[in-house]
């Protein structure tokens, strides 16, 4: 049986400088709030900052 909310979810990071999308997973328990890394963008050709969105 599967359970009601998982604690290791999936979340989507969107790049701030356009429209490049990056799926993670995040542990709720350890980290509740939402988080941002900078990560390379593809489109931009150089690291951005990402943001979890829901």
């Amino acid at each position: 049986m599967a359970k009601k909310k998982d604690i290791r979810g999936v979340i989507k990071l969107r790049s701030t400088e356009s429209t490049h999308v990056y799926y993670t997973m995040k542990n709720r328990r350890n980290t509740p709030n939402r988080i941002e890394l900078r990560k390379f963008d593809p489109v931009l050709r150089r690291h951005v900052l990402y943001r979890e969105t829901r």
